[in-house]
């Protein structure tokens, strides 16, 4: 049985919420919006700062597309453009409410050689160029119109290693790693959104279902191979370009450089028990209450979830993930149930392996592990049309308030995913992920069509803001929101300043800026 976004979530009693970066989507499916084939629209040369940085000789704008041709005669890969088999499909992100953007040229880079090649044949030329591991930016930031994509999917070779390390290729799914962890008998820290592409997540932070035990995604990283803007390859560690290593932890996605692979420490598989809590209608604000005072007190070896959905009342549910049998699980739930004084109409608690508790939260737990591709590339799941934004919970908010402003607003979810725990052993400016000591963060999701996006856009900003008026200020750059009030504050933080220390050394030209960069925050 394949799952959608919305029916995961309607039926998440049963199961969890997706809480990847970069993930979301829903049952309503925007209708198609122009034609594969169209020509896209160049955008107009934009005069980019240039200076001479500690990097290189600055580098002076073209009034000129790139040469097209001359760089698909060094890939090693293909480039496809408007007209081309395949650029249909290669053309488009996860979320099709960006399919009206239409990049000029979509490189499947092969090798790092394929990636230099591009910023080689692109920068300087006034066109957008970024990376694209998994294309599950909200905002369709990684599919630029009238910009040069590198495809980064063809790198997508995971190997363990026997030190309990794994090379993870930029391109690799998070289903495909999690299940050569399991194959070895190890894990990390990551995701459910099967789909979603380990860079963007990594690279933002990383928060998932067994962040409370394990840390963030980013917490695991030990270096990564990166392409600079001036096609230099380089590694960044702990040892080595220590700036650039401290920025990708947290720091998001296309901002510093081209990752072209990770490695990542893991841990040995434990027991694992997934669980699910559906409680009857009328008890959101107990419930909302009881679960924010009950994660912050809970043992980090538990993560749970809590998802208030839309509606006159709106409802709510608990789900999660405890590194432990259910004998250990059982009386930590019995603990909420009390606290939330109202029993759940609904309860559930099931040991699994890690690869079927991936596959559980992931949504597709009766699929294989080829059907948890997108249809695109061969299996069952669909792309969605969504919108959604973020807020992060520095401490409890007061219940009643919250569920008031889902009051009403059918359609919308507020999922809060629990932090602390191995998150919080680290100060906030140990890496670039700032929200350290947040208590959970917060997504705010709907299905949309393009006909109703401006109406559900309105909504969710409106819930965003309202958190915000409650004290969630914060919000995760992975959920990138292009409405955020003060957004470069809000994904950074205090970080910011160094972050934009380390976007003028490593790209002083902005060849990687995009709307919501570093660079231009």
């Amino acid at each position: 049985m394949t799952i959608d976004r919305r029916g995961f979530l309607t039926a998440l009693g049963f199961g969890g919420a997706l809480v990847a970066g970069g993930a979301g989507g829903g049952v309503a499916r925007a209708a198609a919006g122009v034609a594969a084939s169209a020509a896209p629209v160049l955008p107009a040369l934009v005069r980019q700062p240039v200076g001479s940085g500690s990097r290189g000789p600055a580098r002076r704008l073209v009034a000129a597309p790139p040469d097209w041709s001359a760089l698909k005669a060094r890939l090693a890969g293909r480039l496809l453009q408007p007209g081309d088999p395949g650029y249909g499909v290669a053309r488009v992100g996860f979320n099709e409410l960006n399919d009206g953007q239409f990049p000029a040229a979509v490189a499947r880079c092969t090798s790092v050689a394929d990636v230099q090649a591009c910023l080689e044949a692109a920068r300087g030329h006034g066109v957008p160029i970024a990376a694209r591991s998994g294309g599950h930016s909200y905002l369709g930031y990684s599919v630029p119109n009238g910009g040069l994509v590198m495809d980064l999917r063809p790198l997508a070779r995971i190997q363990t290693q026997s030190d309990g390390a794994v090379r993870v290729g930029a391109g690799a799914r998070l289903i495909e790693v999690y299940a050569a962890l399991a194959r070895a008998g190890r894990l990390m820290p990551a995701g459910s959104c099967p789909t979603v592409g380990v860079s963007g997540l990594a690279l933002g932070g990383g928060i998932g279902v067994l962040a409370r035990k394990y840390g963030l995604t980013c917490d695991r990283l030990v270096s990564a191979e990166v392409v600079t803007a001036d096609s230099r390859v380089v590694t960044a560690s702990a040892c080595s370009e220590p700036d650039l290593y401290w920025a990708l932890r947290g720091g998001g996605g296309g901002n510093f450089g081209v990752v072209t692979g990770f490695t990542f420490s893991t841990e040995a598989v434990p027991d694992l028990t997934v669980f699910s809590l559906t409680f009857p209608a009328g008890s959101a604000a107990s419930v909302t209450g009881a679960w924010q005072d009950w994660v912050a007190g809970a043992p980090p070896d538990l993560w749970s979830n809590c998802v208030v959905s839309g509606g006159t009342p709106p409802t709510c549910q608990v789900g999660g993930c405890l590194v432990g049998t259910a004998k250990e699980l059982n009386p930590l739930l019995d603990r909420l149930v009390a606290a939330a004084g109202t029993r759940p109409v609904s309860r559930s608690a099931q040991g699994k392996s890690y690869l079927d508790a991936m596959k559980y939260m992931a949504g597709c737990a009766n699929e294989t592990i080829a059907q948890c591709h997108l249809k695109s590339e061969g299996g069952r799941l669909p792309r969605e049309a969504f919108v959604a934004v973020s807020r992060m919970l520095p401490a409890a908010l007061d219940p009643q308030a919250v569920v008031g402003l889902m009051t009403g607003r059918d359609g919308i979810d507020l999922l809060l995913d629990s932090l602390g725990g191995a998150v919080a052993d680290l100060a906030p400016d140990a890496t670039a992920f700032p929200h350290r000591t947040a208590l959970a963060s917060a997504q705010v999701y709907a299905s949309a069509t393009h006909a109703n996006r401006a109406a559900v856009t309105a909504a969710v900003d409106g819930i965003r803001d309202g958190l915000a008026a409650l004290g969630a200020t914060g919000a995760y750059v992975n959920y990138i929101d292009a409405g955020l009030p003060d957004w470069g504050a809000a994904y950074y933080g205090d970080n910011l300043a160094r972050l934009k220390s380390v976007s003028e050394q490593y790209d002083p030209d902005q060849v990687f800026a995009f709307p919501q960069s570093v660079a231009r925050a």
